[in-house]
């Protein structure tokens, strides 16, 4: 029997299950924004405005590779769990590599597409995906979420940087756990970036003031502004670095202008734009994503090419602002060794694999359980050389893993 769906969404009538309904949604704009928002809680990526803009925008649909099929389940009419969820063609935007696995699945002569993916896209934030109160009302969406697997032929179930509680779960129902490892500054209550500087070895702290000063001696002012503050024109510069930049690596950019002022509309105070000005004149910009207790450096892109104005862009100032403004952590994307010398420490991510294929997810266990031996010493070997001096806290009080 095929799954419900949702109107916009070949409209079949719900199905029943012992505990509620589940749906599944080809659209968020057939949910109402405060039902989702009650269970997504205050992560602004699994917010309703997030999500609906980059449909609405068309950087996730099926035209992309992003078919939404999200999960729901209801109870009396009210919206009781929800499971952002997309079938996809491909492995790109995802921040959690599988590249090898869809190789090796076509040597043996199967399909690895079309596989189902609950993350949020273009986004390595751990974050709500299975997102309902109880253990149990999350086990019916990954059942739903499996049954539709079936029901499209689809290879596996991924879903990426949930919460470490949440991954346990996903474990105990028979996925796989994969790790990760991405750079996190904490915040150790600094009265200042100087202060900060002062808590690294001297090398590091040394090495900080020379980029900083560099990109002073070309003339580059800053100015941070937030969603309110920002206007068309700042967005539209924004996007077109954005959008060069990605071109400039060979890569062809996910987002779009329509999508930052959609979520620039909709969720304002939850974005700090960057913008890095000489003779009045703007030349680079980086964008960043607000919630209680974080900010989330999220892209950059640059008309101009100087030293250092990455790293004062999407690093230094983010930093000061964390400071000035009592935020308690950054992170910093996924990836990317060389943020640990600038006082970054190395955080362990997790994600959690339903494979179908029985021989294939024997093997791909056997993998996943060399990985995490790796991941863990790769781990050790970076907290030995950290940046801060021996005796200075560097603010993450002990934290290795994703919250």
């Amino acid at each position: 029997m095929p799954l419900p769906r949702a109107p916009g969404c070949a409209a079949t009538p719900g199905r029943a299950t012992v505990s509620g309904q589940i749906r599944i949604l080809a659209s968020l704009a057939a949910v109402a924004a405060a039902d989702w928002d009650r269970l997504a809680g205050d992560d602004p990526f699994a917010r309703h405005a997030f999500l609906e803009a980059l449909e609405a925008a068309q950087c996730a649909c099926p035209r992309t590779g992003w078919t939404p099929c999200h999960v729901t389940l209801w109870h009396d009419g009210a919206l009781t769990g929800a499971m952002p969820l997309y079938l996809k063609e491909h492995s790109y935007g995802e921040y959690v590599f599988d590249w090898g696995w869809a190789q090796a699945y076509q040597r043996h002569g199967l399909a690895y597409y079309p596989k189902l993916l609950c993350a949020i896209p273009f986004t390595p934030v751990c974050g709500p995906r299975l997102m309902a109160a109880t253990a149990g009302h999350r086990r019916l969406l990954l059942q739903a979420a499996r049954a539709l697997a079936a029901e499209t032929k689809a290879s596996s179930l991924h879903v990426l940087f949930p919460s470490p509680q949440v991954a346990a779960e996903l474990e105990a129902h028979g996925c796989l756990v994969r790790r990760g490892v991405q750079f996190h500054w904490h915040n150790a209550g600094y009265a200042s970036f100087d202060e900060f500087l002062a808590a690294l070895a001297r090398e590091k702290r040394k090495k900080i003031r020379q980029e900083r000063r560099r990109v002073r001696d070309e003339g580059i002012a800053f100015r941070r502004l937030t969603g309110r503050e920002a206007v068309e024109a700042d967005w539209a510069f924004f996007a077109r670095c954005y959008r060069r930049t990605y071109r400039e690596h060979g890569s062809t950019p996910y987002l779009d202008l329509d999508f930052f002022l959609r979520i620039a509309e909709r969720m304002p105070d939850d974005l700090l734009l960057i913008e890095a000005r000489r003779d009045g004149r703007p030349i680079a910009a980086s964008l960043n994503v607000l919630a209680p207790g974080a900010l989330y450096g999220r892209h950059w892109g640059a008309l101009e090419r100087v030293p250092g104005l990455h790293f004062e862009a999407c690093y230094y100032q983010t930093i000061e602002h964390c400071i000035e403004a009592r935020i308690g952590r950054f992170e910093g994307g996924a990836q990317g060794e060389h943020k640990l010398a600038r006082g970054l420490m190395p955080v362990e991510t997790v994600s959690a694999h339903w494979v179908a294929h029985r021989e294939f997810r024997r093997a791909i266990a056997d993998f996943l359980d060399r990985e995490t031996r790796a991941i863990g010493a790769y781990v050790d070997e970076l907290h030995e050389h950290s940046p801060f001096r021996p005796d200075q806290d560097d603010g993450n009080d002990g934290v290795r893993s994703c919250k």
